[in-house]
């Protein structure tokens, strides 16, 4: 099997447990990527959709599968970040097996300099001092999932492509532009203030690779409708992939599609 060789991959927000979670396309990404470092940076299980019931496919266990081989059998490092869709882990952080950490946050040596890893949610003053107004907010954006999906569909039967609603929502009302500008400029701030020359986060499911001032800023996105990561490559250069230009590169073989179909 052909893979990409990288130094690090940095995912987020995969949300295993959801309908939304795109399970076999990071399935897909990550068994066509050989790493010496994975950075799981924060709702990749989502806790909160599991305590209501969720819903949980087969190509979930498989990501768990995926990570795990990675860990045995290819001797990659794994570090999980605590997320505010899977805080349960909270009460039992830091811990260390080996060639897995699961920390509330980390500071990654790249060849280009330190980085500040966290998910982000720090920073969402919803999330952190108004949980009930945070789970109100994502019941909305799980039900604009829902419209979307059936729309999409509406798309795919007449031939169009994959579009979403919830990014054009961003894109465009004034106080989600603002939020994700203020989000990204404190961050970039802490990382400053942590001596680190860039930070690498995830939480507002927009991905970015951009430079904030001084502090380089990477923003991993997500695996429910963006489908995008980060990788270091050996030469210490970022990238931010795209799932649908990396699938051109690596496309998935018949058998995980017919998987794909079955789960979407």
């Amino acid at each position: 099997m052909t893979k990409l060789s990288v130094r690090s991959v940095i995912i987020s927000d995969v949300h295993l447990g959801t309908v939304e979670s795109k399970a076999a396309e990071v399935n897909h990404f990550l068994r066509h990527v050989s790493c010496e470092k994975l950075i799981l940076n924060g709702d990749i299980i989502d806790g909160w959709q599991l305590q209501r019931g969720g819903s949980w496919a087969k190509t979930h266990t498989r990501f768990i599968r995926i990570v795990l081989k990675k860990i045995e059998k290819k001797d990659t490092q794994v570090i999980y970040l605590r997320g505010n869709h899977d805080d349960i882990l909270s009460q039992f952080l830091p811990l260390d097996f080996e060639n897995l950490q699961i920390v509330e946050e980390y500071i990654h040596e790249g060849l280009s300099g330190r980085y500040l890893v966290l998910h982000g949610d720090v920073f969402d003053t919803i999330t952190k001092n108004f949980v009930w107004l945070a789970h109100l907010g994502d019941w909305g954006y799980r039900a604009l999932l829902k419209i979307n999906r059936a729309y999409n569909g509406w798309r795919a039967w007449r031939g169009l492509e994959y579009w979403s609603l919830s990014k054009a929502i961003k894109a465009r009302v004034k106080s989600a532009v603002n939020h994700v500008s203020n989000f990204e400029d404190h961050i970039a701030e802490l990382a400053k203030s942590r001596g680190c020359t860039g930070v690498m986060c995830g939480h507002i499911h927009t991905a970015a690779d951009k430079m904030l001032g001084e502090i380089h800023y990477l923003n991993s996105g997500d695996w429910v409708e963006s489908l995008t990561a980060i990788v270091e490559h050996h030469d210490g250069r970022f990238e931010l992939i795209n799932y649908v230009d990396f699938l051109r590169i690596y496309p998935m073989p018949a058998e995980d599609i017919s998987a794909f179909d079955s789960v979407s």
